[in-house]
């Protein structure tokens, strides 16, 4: 394959992902559909498919970073309420979403939709899925200033209540992506057996 054709495949998988995180960005300000925020499984799937080397895939994931970034701005601008969040404490999305890039980076290693990798996948998902919820959820409690009393320690005690939705709405999207390869590489051979 060659460097134009990679190319223009990755610029197709980033306006494809780049779509679903318009469509799916927390405020969903843009869109009448209130559709859990996929940005977990966006920022690993750059990671994985996105660049030919380090230098090029951290561009691709400084890039949807600023997206996800003017998404959230952008929908506060229209919706202050929507600006709850965005506090110092914000930026901890940064090493956040970079767990779950450099989860992609790892995954971009191996097959990681075939059927002898869905135990490495999985694992992967959620590991970085989890480590991504205490980053954000500890950065949002220690640097957002809404909670100026705690320290580390009591901070741990905060936000777990969200863990449960957090970790359930990453599995079923990170589940959908991988059945959604799956199938794509069974009609795939269909395909080329037609032609």
């Amino acid at each position: 394959m060659n460097t134009k054709t990679l190319n223009t495949k990755h610029f197709i998988i980033a306006a494809a992902l780049a779509f679903f995180m318009l469509l799916t960005r927390g405020s969903h300000t843009l869109t009448p559909l209130s559709l859990p925020d996929s940005s977990l499984v966006l920022f690993l799937l750059v990671g994985l498919y996105l660049g030919f080397d380090f230098k090029s895939r951290a561009a691709w994931f400084l890039a949807f970073f600023a997206l996800a970034t003017v998404i959230d701005f952008g929908a506060a601008a229209l919706d202050p309420i929507q600006g709850f969040c965005l506090t110092n404490g914000y930026w901890g999305l940064i090493p956040a979403y970079g767990v779950m890039w450099l989860g992609g980076l790892f995954l971009s290693k191996q097959d990681a939709f075939a059927t002898k990798n869905l135990v490495s996948y999985s694992l992967v998902s959620a590991f970085t899925s989890f480590v991504a919820f205490v980053i954000s959820t500890q950065t949002y409690y220690l640097f957002s200033g809404r909670f100026p009393a705690l320290g580390v320690i009591e901070s741990l005690k905060h936000g777990w209540e969200y863990l449960p939705s957090w970790m359930g709405f990453s599995a079923m999207y990170f589940a959908f992506v991988w059945l959604c390869v799956a199938l794509w590489r069974s009609l795939k051979p269909l395909q080329t057996s037609k032609i």
